[in-house]
């Protein structure tokens, strides 16, 4: 499985550009990806967006950095030689659906999984099974499990803001080994015990 979160400059994937991709194979922790580039010309641009990820107008529209293109090709190529190219993360459809634009714009087929793994789901499902309900907006009428909340409820910090896209990866592939799995996955979260296990 490939954890994965892309930062961009809004929610709508064919309106709005990445402005970073980060990944790692949970089958191998230590094999991570980064990488920035700049929007597309003609890519909106948020300024909530902005204050999320930490990035600025300059920064999405920077000359120098690569382009989104070179960026999804980087991406395609580390991911070349892991055997499960399922996505899982936070609401991965959303980070899934930014790189099947991508790849669109950059004339590329798409080559990862439609199908995705939902660490939101996982950590409600465990929440079920445990007897715990998860937290619920009554008004909205659904879960509000963010994830700092699915960090929090595995025993981990939440993640630090503004974050970038290798932060939320790193995250979403901690959260998933420890529903899945029951045991720590990455070196930065090894000091955490999985609270359930203790």
């Amino acid at each position: 499985m490939i954890a994965l979160d892309v930062e961009t400059t809004g929610v709508s994937p064919r309106k709005h550009g990445i402005l970073s991709i980060g990944a790692v194979d949970i089958s191998n922790p230590e094999h991570r990806f980064y990488a920035e580039c700049r929007v597309w010309d003609g890519a909106h641009m948020s300024d909530e967006a902005f204050t999320i990820n930490g990035f600025t107008r300059e920064q999405a529209t920077d000359l120098a950095k690569q382009t989104e293109k070179e960026a999804i090709e980087a991406f395609v190529a580390w991911a070349g030689s892991i055997r499960d190219w399922t996505i899982v993360g936070q609401n991965p459809s959303f980070d899934r659906d930014f790189l099947i634009e991508a790849c669109d714009r950059a004339d590329m087929q798409f080559p990862f999984a439609h199908r995705t793994l939902d660490t939101h789901t996982l950590a409600y499902m465990h929440m079920v099974k445990r007897g715990i309900t998860p937290p619920f907006d009554e008004k909205k009428k659904h879960t509000t499990l963010s994830l700092d909340g699915v960090l929090q409820y595995c025993g981990v910090p939440g993640e630090p803001k503004p974050h970038n896209a290798l932060t939320g990866a790193l995250c979403h592939a901690e959260v998933a080994a420890r529903l899945l799995f029951d045991a720590p996955l990455l070196k930065e979260f090894a000091q955490y015990p999985v609270p359930w296990k203790s």
